[in-house]
């Protein structure tokens, strides 16, 4: 059928669109539409055609005005027809598809008119409601369907309003910083705002997040970020790093209830129930002089020859067991964070730092390693036992340094403890020592920046001992063959160190080559301790790993075998695996952060690095004095080559982008 001369419909953008066919050129028709436009269709672009044309064709001008006339009229129908009427009559009968013209004729009356056929498929394309147009036919919505379309245009509308109410509230912070008073809806936006500024397209409200910022425009990479800021939801240093990691900030209240319940026993109630009694002896500890958190302590007898030497460490098992609040608080942490501004810790601060610390003068039950060493630091024999100690001295790593020259049995420690480090070595550890790097906040602005060196006298001394408790404390579990969680390392990819170096160059090419280290529930071998099994006990205060491996350890030595199956063993691997992903990155980041805002002050400023390597586009350097690895492109002006000194400038940087920019 030819449909030369007659008016026809389309849509274009979701408009219908009436037109004039003079030309049906089989599949293709060429028109001319409402708009005085001259266009092209396929024939199946066509929702409508009137019965009969046009004859004689008019002019031009004249089939416009017919156009502008027949839409007009069409449009004026549809506003007067009750879809919903006709849906009623229609979603009974069995026949689920019809045609326009029959539903426009149950509307109007029987034999419709072009126009009311027409009118009546604008109001079913407008509406989408009760009718879907497909295919060049009306299929009828199913009464569920029609509910569920009811309840998603009544969450359309919903949001709609609320983009409205909230934007202008958005607009007063962002332009005068400024809460609108009575805003009711602030906690649910700001929230849902921060949300989106986290997670992006995985927060739960993205799609209304999006379409609020949208309509606020707040579309600057970090302007949510700046708005919570001034509204008082962020600080102006927020740590966002934590925040995307989604790690607790915060202890349950049912959490402080269960540490208000833990009592600190009396040392003679616990020497009654069967600990060793140690309080006596010369018990000291060495730590950072911010430390609050003491888990371990050292002391030394001199035995004939040889000596023995007591590692103890924070009896927290004792206190927090499995199964309780407080364990399953320290499953979603997984260790201690310390953050250059304040540290995360793993157990709240009551308990870390007071009932569960080795501190100066309190009476404390422990989990201590009596190791018997002879004069080369060969370990002859040891024993754990569950104990009662008293520190009687709180040293920092400074104290403790001066005191290895002038106090005999601290000498004697650091003695050992090289060699315990030399004995490491030459079973095939490898020593990459690289300094810390200490970053002080003042008032939350004031940056300082330093290093210090992690091979002093004194945190050798710590390093070697809580490794050989460590050590020992894995040997324990293994040979009892009870199931653990132990650390292991393969052999590096390739060895260019064969034991210790200072060349920071060399350490860090060593480091890119060393083999990732994994969390097993069977002993295996260490390379880069130098030990044939190895696993972490020395810090149950701050780290999860330490505090289950003691508690399995105080189990054996009671003799009532394992506690944690091979099973419980595998899913605290993975809970300490991922939680210490996360940590890590969160860390690892605020620490970049605060350089970074750091080195803002120093921009276009020229700062020394160290090549490391260099490759065929890349040149790979580290700023040793903020610890930072870089990339430069290859400029071959410059001939470099692994360990020369360079000077670059900093051109770009910016701590919310982490974005860190250097030029040759």
């Amino acid at each position: 059928m030819t449909l030369d001369g007659r008016i026809v419909e389309y849509l274009e953008n979701g408009k219908f669109i009436c037109a004039f066919v003079y030309e049906d050129a089989k599949n293709r028709l060429r028109l001319f539409n409402q708009n005085g436009r001259e266009v092209t269709l396929q024939r199946n672009r066509i929702v409508h055609c009137t019965n009969v044309g046009i004859t004689p064709p008019p002019s031009r001008n004249k089939v416009v005005a017919v156009l502008q006339k027949t839409a007009e009229r069409r449009n004026g129908l549809a506003d007067t027809i009750n879809l919903d009427e006709i849906w009623e009559i229609v979603s009974e009968r069995p026949e689920d598809v019809f045609e326009d013209v029959f539903l426009a004729g149950l509307y109007f009356g029987d034999d419709p008119t072009d126009d009311q056929s027409a009118a009546f498929l604008r109001a079913v394309i407008k509406n989408r409601l009760y009718f879907k147009y497909k295919s060049g036919s009306i299929h009828v919505q199913s009464p569920e369907t029609v509910e569920q379309i009811k309840l998603q245009q009544e969450q359309e509308k919903k949001q709609k309003n609320f983009i409205a109410r909230n934007t202008e509230a958005l607009r007063c912070i962002w332009e005068t910083g400024e809460i609108l008073q009575d805003w009711d809806d602030r906690e649910t936006t700001l929230q849902l705002l921060a949300d989106y500024y986290l997670f992006d397209k995985e927060a739960s409200g993205y799609e209304l997040s999006r379409k609020l910022v949208k309509n606020a425009e707040l579309t600057g990479p970090h302007d949510i970020f700046h708005l919570l800021v001034k509204a008082g939801v962020w600080d102006k240093n927020e740590n966002i790093a934590l925040l995307k990691q989604d790690i607790p900030t915060s202890f349950s209240e049912a959490a402080r209830a269960e540490v208000q319940d833990i009592k600190v026993a009396s040392g003679n109630d616990l020497i009654a129930s069967g600990r060793k009694d140690f309080r006596g002896l010369p018990v000291f500890t060495i730590d950072g002089p911010a430390t609050r958190d003491f888990d371990d302590a050292l002391h030394i007898e001199k035995q004939d020859d040889n000596f023995l030497v007591g590692i103890h460490i924070s009896d927290v098992g004792l206190s927090v067991k499995q199964g309780s609040i407080l364990f399953e608080e320290a499953l979603q942490r997984g260790t201690s964070i310390y953050f250059p501004e304040k540290p995360l810790p793993m157990l709240p601060p009551p308990l870390s730092e007071d009932k569960l610390s080795l501190l100066k003068g309190q009476e404390r039950p422990a989990l201590s390693f009596l190791v018997l060493l002879s004069p080369k630091a060969e370990v002859l024999k040891f024993e754990v036992v569950h104990s009662v100690v008293a520190v009687k001295q709180q040293l920092t790593y400074q104290e403790a340094d001066s005191l290895v020259r002038l106090d005999r049995k601290m000498a004697a420690l650091a003695a050992l403890s090289v060699l315990l480090r030399q004995n490491r070595v030459n079973k095939g550890a490898l020593l990459l020592p690289v300094p810390e790097l200490n970053i002080s906040i003042r008032d939350n602005e004031s940056i300082e920046i330093s290093r210090s060196a992690v091979d002093t006298p004194s945190k050798i001394l710590i390093a070697e001992f809580m490794i050989l408790a460590n050590t020992l404390g894995a040997q324990y579990v293994a040979e009892r063959e009870a199931p653990g969680l132990f650390r292991s390392q393969p052999e590096p990819r390739q060895r260019i160190i064969d034991g210790f170096e200072a060349d920071i160059t060399k350490v860090i090419q060593q480091r890119k080559r060393l083999s990732p280290m994994s969390l097993l529930t069977t002993p295996k071998s260490h390379s880069g301790v130098g030990v044939p099994q190895y696993t972490t006990v020395t810090s149950p205060i701050r780290r999860l790993l330490d505090l289950i491996m003691q508690l399995q350890i105080n189990n054996l030595i009671m003799g009532k075998g394992v506690l944690f199956s091979k099973k419980d063993m595998k899913h605290f691997g993975s809970i300490i695996q991922t939680t210490l992903e996360k940590a890590n990155q969160a860390k690892y980041l605020r620490q970049r952060y605060w350089i970074l805002k750091y080195l803002q002050t120093l921009k276009e400023t020229r700062l020394p690095a160290i090549v490391i390597d260099r490759g065929p586009k890349r040149v790979h350097i580290f700023l040793e004095e903020f610890l930072l690895d870089a990339d430069l492109p290859v400029n071959p002006a410059f001939k470099v080559t692994s360990g020369d000194t360079i000077l670059v400038k900093l051109v770009k940087i910016d701590p919310l982008s982490n974005i860190f920019r250097l030029e040759w």
